[in-house]
C-alpha cells in the first residue's frame, strides 16, 4: 500500500497506480506529500504528466477537461502555442537579467492601456507579492497602519490579507461586528490587531464599521467578487458604501483582482463599480508563468520612485519582471482581446445557465454563482450573500466532495471549494459536457441530496 498514502484500493484505482507511487515517493521528500496546500487528493493527487489546450493528461494516461487551469491562471489553456513560441524565442536569448528589458515596459504599457486607474505599474513575483506591497504602499502613503479586509477573501500568504480567511461558525463571531480570527497557530496577536473584518455585501456594517476604525485604517483591500468568499456578485449599494466611507475619510481602496480580471477586458472593478487607488493583478497577466503586479494612480505609484534617491517604499526582487514572465505575460494578454472576453463569457452563461436549469427542473438544494468565465457551486438552494451564507454544513461538504470525485471519473477535472474557470481552447461542446455530467451526478445522488435539506 506504499506506505500507507493509500486509504483503500478503491482509492488507487480511482487516482491510477502511477498516482499512487509518485504520491510515496514525494511523502519521502515533503512534509504532507505535497509543495501546496491547494492541492486536492481523493485519497492522493492526480500526478500530472502534461497539459494540452483545455486538457489535462496524469501519469497514468487519462484525460481531464482542466476546469481549474492552474487557479484560473491559464486562461489560453495549456501548451498555448503564440506563448511556448515567445518563450522559445526569449529562452535561446537568456532567461532573467539583472537590467531591465523592453518586454517588460511592452506589458506594463498593455496593462495601463487597459485598466482603468492603472497610470503606472510595479512588476512582482506573485499574487502574494503583489498584495503585500499593495498594503505596504498604503500604510507608506497614509501613516497608517491597519487594514480592513473581507471575511473569508483570499489574498495571498502576507500575515495582515490572511486574518479571517478560514473563520468558521465557532468563532467568526458577531454578525454585525466579525471577529478577526487567525488563519495559524502562531499568528501574532497584534496582526488579529490591525485588521478590521467586514462581511461581503454588509452595507451598514462596512460603513460603520469603516468609521470605527478611519483614524488607524491605511486601506480596506476589496475582491469584486471574491473565490474563496463564494464567487458571489456584489451589490452595487456595497461598493457605493465601501468606496464613499473609505474616500471621506482618507483610506485608500485596493481591488485585488489577481483571480478576476479575467472578466473583462478593463477587470472586475469596472464591471461592478469599483474605482480603486490601488490595483493588484496577477495570474493570467503572465502568461502561466509567476507574475504579480501592482499599479495605481501616478502620484500614488511614487511610492516606489527612487530616482531622486531612496523611495518611501523599495521593492525589489531577483526575478521581478523576468524576461520569461513579461515575454509569456505579453502573449497571453494580445491575445485576449474584446472577442476572447465576448467569447469566454459566452461559455460561462451557457454553464451557468445550464446547470441552473438542470437545478430547477430536478429541485436540486444547490445553486450556482460566478459571472463571465467563472463559475462556483454550492451545496445549498439560495444564492448565499456572503462567506458565512456559502459556508457548507457537514452534509453539504460531502456533496461538494462527491460531486467533485464525479466529475473526475467522468473525465473533467472540477476544483474542489473554489472558482472553476473556462478557457479559451473550450468549445460549446465542452461547457455542454459539464452540464450533462452535474445532471447525471443529481440523479444518481438523490438520497445525499435530500440530506442537506435535512441538516442544514
Amino acid at each position: 500500500m506504499n506506505n500507507g498514502t493509500c486509504s483503500s484500493i478503491t482509492g488507487i484505482a480511482r487516482v491510477g497506480r502511477n498516482s499512487a507511487d509518485s504520491f510515496a515517493r514525494a511523502r519521502r521528500v515533503f512534509p504532507d506529500g505535497t509543495s501546496r496546500v491547494t492541492i486536492d487528493r481523493d485519497p492522493v493527487p492526480l500526478y500530472i504528466e502534461r497539459g494540452v489546450g483545455s486538457y489535462l493528461f496524469d501519469v497514468d494516461g487519462r484525460r481531464f477537461l482542466d476546469l481549474n487551469g492552474n487557479f484560473t491562471a491559464l486562461i489560453h489553456g495549456h501548451a498555448f502555442a503564440p506563448i511556448v513560441e515567445a518563450l522559445t524565442d526569449q529562452l535561446q536569448r537568456g532567461s532573467c537579467f539583472a537590467n531591465p528589458t523592453k518586454s517588460e515596459i511592452e506589458l506594463a504599457e498593455l496593462l495601463c492601456s487597459r485598466i482603468p486607474q492603472v497610470e503606472r505599474v510595479r512588476f512582482v513575483n506573485t499574487g502574494t507579492e503583489a498584495v503585500l506591497f499593495a498594503i505596504k504602499a498604503a500604510r507608506a502613503i497614509t501613516g497608517r497602519s491597519k487594514i480592513a479586509k473581507l471575511e473569508g477573501a483570499y489574498h495571498g500568504a502576507y500575515d495582515w490579507s490572511e486574518v479571517s480567511l478560514t473563520a468558521t461558525p465557532h468563532n467568526w463571531g458577531d454578525p454585525t461586528a466579525p471577529s478577526s480570527t487567525a488563519f495559524y497557530h502562531g499568528m501574532p496577536a497584534s496582526v488579529l490587531d490591525e485588521v478590521v473584518v467586514l462581511r461581503f455585501n454588509d452595507v451598514e456594517g462596512a460603513r460603520r464599521l469603516l468609521s470605527m476604525h478611519a483614524r488607524n485604517l491605511a486601506a480596506v483591500i476589496l475582491d469584486p467578487m471574491p473565490s474563496r468568499g463564494g464567487l458571489i456578485a456584489p451589490k452595487s449599494e456595497f461598493m457605493v458604501a465601501v468606496q464613499e466611507t473609505a474616500r471621506d475619510r482618507g483610506i485608500l481602496v485596493i481591488a485585488d483582482e489577481v483571480l478576476n480580471l479575467r472578466q473583462s477586458i478593463r477587470g472586475a472593478s469596472a464591471r461592478y463599480g469599483l474605482v480603486p487607488d490601488l490595483v493588484t493583478m496577477g495570474k493570467i497577466i503572465g502568461g502561466g508563468l509567476p507574475i504579480g503586479a501592482i499599479g495605481g494612480r501616478e502620484d500614488l505609484m511614487k511610492v516606489f520612485d527612487a530616482s531622486a534617491g531612496d523611495p518611501l517604499l523599495p521593492q525589489g526582487g531577483t526575478f521581478s519582471a523576468n524576461p520569461l514572465s513579461m515575454t509569456a505575460g505579453l502573449a497571453a494578454m494580445r491575445h485576449l482581446d474584446s472577442a476572447a472576453f465576448s467569447y469566454l463569457e459566452m461559455l460561462g452563461n451557457i454553464v451557468r445557465d445550464g446547470i441552473s436549469r438542470v437545478i430547477s427542473n430536478r429541485g436540486a438544494p444547490l445553486c450556482v454563482t460566478g459571472a463571465a468565465s467563472l463559475f462556483r457551486l454550492h451545496p445549498i438552494a439560495q444564492i448565499p450573500n456572503d462567506y458565512r451564507d456559502a459556508y457548507p454544513a457537514p452534509a453539504g461538504a460531502t456533496v461538494m466532495r462527491q460531486l467533485t470525485r464525479f466529475f473526475a471519473e467522468n473525465g473533467i477535472f472540477l476544483p474542489h471549494g473554489a472558482a472553476a474557470s473556462m478557457s479559451t481552447p473550450m468549445t460549446r461542446a465542452d461547457a455542454e459536457l459539464i452540464i450533462d455530467v452535474f445532471a447525471r451526478f443529481l440523479d444518481r445522488h438523490q438520497e445525499m441530496l435530500d440530506a442537506i435539506q435535512v441538516r442544514r
